[in-house]
Formats: C-alpha cells, structure tokens, sequence
C-alpha cells in the first residue's frame, strides 16, 4: 500500500489540495500555482481517488474542506514544507551567496583533519563559503558561545567551558615529545637530561596543559629555567629545528614531521595524556546543510583512520 501511494500522490497534487485549502476558490489557486484550472481540478480528483474520500465540497461560490480534507491538510503542508527545504538544503551546499560555515580549528586539527575535510568536501563537488580561524581553545569556544563560529574542532573542553555547548566526539589522541631527528635525548633517556634543553610546553589556559603537567610528574621530570609556554605551532617547529627544544604538543601537530623523520618523539609512556578529539557546538543552534554535511565528512575520516592515536 505505501508504494503504491508514493508512486500514485505526487508534489503537484499536494500544491493543488494546499492552494485550494488556502484560497477556497479552485480558479485562485490555479492563478496562483500557473496553472489552467482544468488541470487543477484534475489533480483534486486524483488526490481523492487515491485518498478514497472526498477532500473538498461546494460552499456557495467557494470551495471548503471536508472533514476528510481537514484531516489531510496538515500532513499535505508539512510534504510539500519539507520537499521545500530539501531542495534548499542541496542549493545551500554550493549557494555561492550563503552565510559561509564558520570553522574554529585548535592546532591539534588544522594542519591534518581540517584540510582534509575541506578537500573532500570540494572532492564531492560543493563549493560552499568556509572561513576558518585558529586560535587557543578559550577564544574559539568564546566566539562559538557569542555566535562568531558555527563549530569548533579540537580536545574536549573542561566541563565548566561547555554550559550550552555540545561535545561529538571523533577520535582520541595523545601528547608526545617531540624533537628533531638526532637529538642527544633519543639515546640519553634520563630525567635529569632535560634540564640542558629548551622546554615548550602549553600555555596555562591550553586544554592539554594539565595532562603536560601530569605527564611531567609523573616520569618524574624536572622542569628547567628554559621554559617557553606557547600555542604558536610555526615557533615550536622553529625552535625544534633550530634551538634543540623538547616539544610537548598533541601528536596530530606534528604527525608529519614524524611521519617523514623530521622529528622524533621521546620514549616516553604518554598514555595517561589520551583524550577526546571532536566537535563542540551550541545546543541552540541549528546546523546548516553544509555543516551538517562537513561533520559527517569529519566523521568519515576519523574512522578510515587519517588520524590516529
């Protein structure tokens, strides 16, 4: 019954049933709808055929709803408000005019998840607006609360940054310490070692900024003097290169550079700094056809494995 229901109502019966509803006058609606009115009584009489009652009756000049008919008009509405909206939904995927999908990238995405997602999202053909902005954790999860971003992607946030916001997670990931390939620490494996090299650790605010400082206790790791807190990834890999530092930043910043050997991670057990990676937005907020659309590409390439733990 239900296929053959779909295969026999199309979207131009519904248009007639609602015009006619809205206007109670059968050459209104087809003025309205530009069509000739035979043609407009013709699709009534095949929506009651198929409805097996009648939807409309003679009131004076006009036209009225039966009982059958009244019952009908929401549900006929509610079709033809979301055949609407799902044609708008794939014009809003390349609408060259739309408000763009406001992104807020932490470091720990924006060189390897992001332009990936943004690829694939011009891979599928669709050119939609994106603007994309970097940043320590505080300020974008500032400007998503004040309606500047539509998402921001990076380490699940403490519990007290996310009143109205909602967490999607994606994958997990872990801290590591990083230093250029050749590096005494790679074959001088003990504490006290570390204090002849420039540190680099999170900024106080940075969500891994505690699991760092946990990280450091627990392998029982002195901090020296030279201590430089910063988020700037272009100065960490400077630094890194050219100063001999130890970097301790979330392994998705620098999974090229140990991908191609350019820097080596120290043999440290880092497995109490594994977190959560994924998605924060506003509960209020409804998302877009091209977020609702990039999310899910984000969520395809966390499970085909770009990024990994």
């Amino acid at each position: 019954m239900g296929m053959s229901i779909s295969n026999r109502v199309k979207l131009r019966h519904l248009a007639a049933f609602v015009e006619v509803a809205r206007r109670k006058s059968v050459t209104a609606a087809a003025e309205a709808l530009h069509v000739t009115q035979p043609a407009l009584s013709r699709a009534l009489r095949e929506l009651q055929d198929v409805a097996g009652a009648p939807l409309t009756e003679r009131d004076g000049r006009g036209i009225r709803l039966t009982a059958f008919g009244a019952a009908m008009l929401p549900h006929a509405t509610q079709a033809l408000a979301q055949a609407e909206q799902a044609l708008a939904a794939v014009q809003a995927l390349d609408a060259p005019t739309a408000p763009p999908l406001r992104i807020g990238a932490l470091p720990t995405v924006a060189g390897t998840l992001i332009p990936a997602a943004v690829a694939r999202l011009r891979a599928d053909g669709m050119h939609a607006r994106l603007s994309i902005v970097t940043g320590e954790n505080r300020v974008l999860l500032d400007q998503l609360g004040a309606d500047r971003l539509d998402l921001v992607v990076g380490r699940l946030p403490a519990p007290e940054s996310m009143l109205g916001l909602a967490f999607d997670p994606l994958f997990r990931e872990r801290v590591v310490a990083v230093v250029a390939e050749g590096h005494p620490l790679l074959t001088d494996h003990r504490p006290e070692a570390y204090a002849h090299f420039p540190v680099l650790i999170p900024r106080p605010v940075s969500i891994i900024r505690p699991f760092v400082d946990r990280l450091l206790l627990e392998q029982g790791i002195a901090l020296p003097t030279d201590v430089i807190e910063t988020v700037s990834t272009s100065f960490g890999r400077a630094l890194v290169r050219g100063q001999r530092a130890i970097w301790f930043i979330s392994q998705g910043v620098v999974a090229d550079e140990i991908a191609e050997g350019r820097f080596a991670t120290l043999p440290l057990d880092t497995r109490s700094t594994l977190g959560p990676v994924g998605l924060c937005t506003a509960q209020a907020t409804e998302p877009s056809p091209v977020q609702r659309r990039f999310v899910a590409i984000l969520h395809d390439l966390s499970r085909d494995g770009l990024v990994s733990s």
